[in-house]
């Protein structure tokens, strides 16, 4: 019995190391391709240099959503369509102007972006003194005897002591989505947000915001200030308490207009009714072109199977890519397609995200099961080599969230982030910002973690 036991236990482990020793070498395949024989860095090229910003609604996603199917034409999936939604189409508007008036004649111009879905100012703008907080909490402290009729700046800083920019980010967030709602309540005639950035810099960085149920009468405008123009406003309140602060922007909320997630998928060979979905939002914001947020995203999930088909791999399971849209504003892409997928009964097995930038990638967060997770940790041998094994529990992406269930493994790429904020939401955020090796290196993690899910499955 001892013999027999022996014997099996050998099988097993010479079949595991000739399972390891096949991976290790469609790794090294994978890699070589993705480094010398991509086509991500160019297709990026000319997504934000010849269509540039996508904000939903605009001509330029109407344009990245014609481009995108007819590159995945190109690629050669088995089957490419548009999925349509509907979409919230807010247009910014000529350039906005802010000044500081410390005293008749006397101003300093700053730098100022109004957050995407805020208000216009009337056309003479706004001017009015400046109230100070850092949590919505002083706000209530202070009232609407000191806040009425003012503009509120909101100037809490992304806090430099967290490794994770991540959370850096979702810690000073809050003031920028619901500043305007929430200092409304105490009769605030506007709101300044300080840029979710790390460094000091003149760049603005705009975002999403809201009003909830705010009655279009009650809502007041809304902008970011570049980090320089904060720390400059808030040292002249020090000083001169009663300064005036003026802020112009014109920009317009329409009806929501159609739009697309764009759709394509190869049959797999064996097990076609378990889709591994692979993607990105193709809508970015309008005052950049999107190659960080979410243009690296976007291509990377593109070129996986262009990779496949050099390296001669066929995929057993399907493989769907989703370029999704309205990520930035709304989430529209990914409440249609996660609705449709719930009617059609779509067994989504593994959904992996990119939308952290297209810097050099670090490993991967999951949302998952320890069954799951102690089988991926497994694999982290595979990826260790080329410097990609930080594997954690830790969410997936905002646009395949809503397929979460208890049969399947969603994950995010998760790159290098300590840069990613000075680009984020930001006119800087164009293709001169992005690395080509980086990017590649970034495609190549995601075609290697697609290959093992395909290869291997889940456990259930």
């Amino acid at each position: 019995m001892k013999f027999i036991v022996q014997v099996c236990f050998l099988i097993s482990s010479v079949f595991v190391l000739s399972q390891t020793n096949e991976d290790k070498l469609v790794f090294k395949k994978i890699f070589d391709t993705a480094l010398t024989n991509s086509s991500s860095y160019e297709m990026l090229d000319y997504l934000s240099n010849e269509i540039g910003p996508r904000l939903s609604g605009s001509l330029g996603a109407e344009r990245a959503v014609e481009w995108g199917r007819k590159e995945l034409l190109k690629i050669g999936f088995d089957k490419v369509s548009l999925q349509e939604v509907m979409v919230p189409k807010w247009v910014r508007g000529p350039k906005e102007f802010a000044l500081i008036e410390t005293q008749p004649g006397i101003t300093f111009d700053v730098d100022v972006c109004a957050l995407g879905g805020s208000v216009a100012t009337p056309s003479v703008g706004i001017k009015s003194n400046v109230v100070e907080v850092n949590s919505f909490d002083e706000l209530v402290k202070l009232g609407k005897e000191k806040i009425d009729g003012k503009i509120v700046f909101f100037n809490r800083p992304m806090q430099p002591n967290l490794v994770s920019t991540f959370q850096a980010y979702g810690k000073a967030v809050d003031q920028r989505v619901n500043g305007a709602i929430e200092a409304v309540k105490y009769g605030a005639i506007g709101v300044i947000v300080r840029s979710m950035n790390l460094r000091l810099d003149d760049y603005p960085h705009t975002g999403t915001m809201n009003y909830g149920d705010l009655p279009e009468s009650k809502r007041i405008p809304a902008a970011a200030i570049s980090t320089n123009s904060a720390e400059k406003l808030s040292k002249l309140l020090k000083i001169n308490p009663n300064l005036k602060f003026l802020l112009r922007q014109q920009c317009k909320t329409f009806d929501d207009v159609k739009s697309y997630n764009v759709i394509a998928e190869i049959k797999g060979s064996k097990f076609p009714n378990e889709i591994i979905l692979v993607g990105g939002h193709l809508d970015s914001w309008d005052i950049g072109d999107g190659s960080h947020d979410d243009g690296a995203g976007i291509v990377q999930s593109m070129d996986i199977i262009n990779i496949f088909k050099k390296i001669n791999y066929v995929p057993k399971r399907t493989i769907r890519v989703v370029l999704f849209m309205n990520e930035e504003n709304g989430l529209r892409g990914a409440k249609k397609y996660a609705s449709v997928s719930k009617k059609n009964n779509l067994n989504h097995i593994f959904a992996l995200e990119s939308d952290a930038g297209g810097f050099t990638p670090r490993g991967f967060s999951f949302t998952t099961d320890s069954n799951n997770f102690d089988r991926i940790e497994q694999w982290k041998p595979l990826f260790e080599p080329y410097l990609i094994q930080s594997f954690e529990i830790g969410g997936s992406g905002a646009d395949i969230a809503l397929l979460e269930s208890k049969n399947n493994v969603l994950a995010g790429l998760r790159p290098d982030s300590q840069r990613y904020f000075d680009y984020h939401h930001a006119s800087i955020d164009t293709f001169d910002a992005i690395n080509k090796r980086e990017l590649e290196l970034g495609t190549f993690s995601m075609a290697s973690l697609i290959y093992l899910f395909d290869k291997y499955g889940i456990v259930k």
